[in-house]
């Protein structure tokens, strides 16, 4: 049922992106790209509106599909990432850094005294 659907929902995201491409635009932006004739394709106010209605039909039913899909993916898998996430009680203990060892073998040591630098006047 999936597949099915899926097969459908491509269908309806090519007829989608056909008709948006086809309608001719009210500024004529772009339109005027492809020559003096391109502007002349389904003119007239008929086929304006059987444009604006097919369109309106295939959002409406690729947003259906895309929604059934959604939820068909979710009822797949029932876990979450959530529930494989490692506990902190499981968690790795890091381990010491040499770092530590090291200030740790310098507080062992006398302290020299530097010299007191005279403060110029």
């Amino acid at each position: 049922m999936y597949t099915i659907l899926l097969v459908i929902h491509t269908i309806l995201v090519v007829f989608l992106i056909l008709m948006v491409l086809i309608q001719r635009t009210d500024s004529d932006g772009l339109s005027g790209l492809g020559g003096g004739g391109g502007n002349q394709f389904m003119t007239g106010r008929g086929a304006a509106n059987f444009m604006t209605r097919t369109t309106a039909i295939l959002a409406a039913a690729f947003m259906v599909t895309s929604l059934s899909l959604a939820v068909m993916a979710s009822h797949m898998t029932r876990t979450s990432i959530i529930d494989t996430a490692v506990p902190l009680e499981t968690a790795p203990v890091p381990v010491e850094a040499p770092k530590a060892k090291a200030v740790e073998e310098n507080k062992a040591k006398p302290e020299q005294k530097t010299p007191a630098v005279p403060k110029p006047e």
